[in-house]
């Protein structure tokens, strides 16, 4: 593989909008495509230096501090894509709310959140080629590449420390609405499902329900029903990965177009119709904007896709 080389040293004043982050998660953040062992390596043998001496990996950056950071090689395929006038306007079309700390997305279905294996550019990467005057941005949470809806990102580290800290502790409230098979009983308003996850290499993680899994609870709410689909708001109140797809699929009620964890022959039929993909909506988003302490309600508007698969549904009268 052909590489690039950083030929020159680069000099870093650390501004407000890193203070307090470690040393190695700031490098990960300068250093696109390098290599999480390079990093290491180069802070480890005292090329990198702060304020002229040599340091550690953990150490917290304050305002004020001079990074020097050495030249590095990284393969060519790591070098920054340039954003298309296609994807430009479409996120430029999809920002819902923006503040002095913040900003909320409606995410396109099958676009990646960020960067990695096989995806040289998402949601992050684009925006800061095309965002350049927001000396930081950094995504709150994560939405799969295949659904849609709202995406918090923070424009400054205090942002996003209290935003995450407002995840952990669950006062964040995320409401998703998915297509699923099948009449959804109302009665089924809670499901409390464990979970486990595994991984095989770089692929993408498999979740099922397991007695020794991780605790998962999910409120469901049928809204729209036709003869073989539902139409459900989803709320997660924990957070593990795939959750509201795996416990879906475990009460019989698969999301339509989840290639994972769906009916293969209901897939196959919407996608032949021009509906080939996951229909699963983070539709709402609640969270108190760090710069005004208000409390905020987003909601995302379907796509043309949702919106042209519900009135076939509706129509059909299936």
């Amino acid at each position: 593989m052909s590489t690039q080389v950083q030929s020159q040293v680069q000099w870093l004043t650390v501004n407000a909008h890193a203070q307090g982050q470690r040393l190695d998660n700031f490098l990960r953040t300068q250093l696109k495509g390098v290599p999480k062992t390079l990093i290491y390596r180069i802070i480890r043998k005292g090329e990198v230096r702060v304020n002229k001496k040599r340091i550690k990996a953990d150490y917290r950056l304050q305002v004020g501090d001079e990074i020097r950071i050495p030249p590095v090689r990284l393969a060519a395929s790591a070098a920054q894509v340039p954003v298309s006038k296609n994807l430009k306007q479409r996120l430029q079309a999809s920002v819902l709310y923006e503040s002095a700390a913040c900003l909320v997305l409606n995410k396109p279905a099958g676009l990646a959140v960020h960067g990695g294996t096989g995806v040289h550019q998402g949601v992050i990467e684009a925006l800061r080629q095309t965002r350049p005057e927001l000396e930081f941005l950094e995504l709150v949470h994560r939405l799969d590449k295949g659904t849609s809806g709202c995406l918090l990102l923070a424009k400054s580290r205090p942002a996003l420390l209290a935003l995450q800290t407002e995840l952990k502790a669950k006062q964040m409230r995320k409401g998703y609405h998915a297509i699923v098979q099948g009449i959804w009983p109302a009665a089924y308003q809670q499901v409390e499902y464990p979970l486990s996850k595994s991984t095989l290499g770089a692929k993408e993680a498999q979740v099922r329900v397991d007695e020794a899994g991780k605790s998962a609870l999910t409120l469901f709410k049928p809204l729209q029903q036709g003869n073989t689909w539902s139409l459900v708001h989803a709320e997660p109140i924990t957070g593990r990965t795939h959750q509201i797809r795996v416990h879906a699929q475990a009460m019989g009620h698969p999301l339509l177009g989840d290639l994972k964890y769906g009916d293969s022959h209901w897939n196959t039929k919407y996608k032949h119709l021009g509906w080939g993909r996951l229909f699963l909506h983070a539709y709402q988003l609640s969270f108190t904007d760090p710069s005004t302490q208000s409390v905020q309600n987003i909601q995302a508007p379907y796509d043309q896709a949702w919106r042209s698969l519900l009135e076939h549904l509706n129509a059909e009268g299936a």
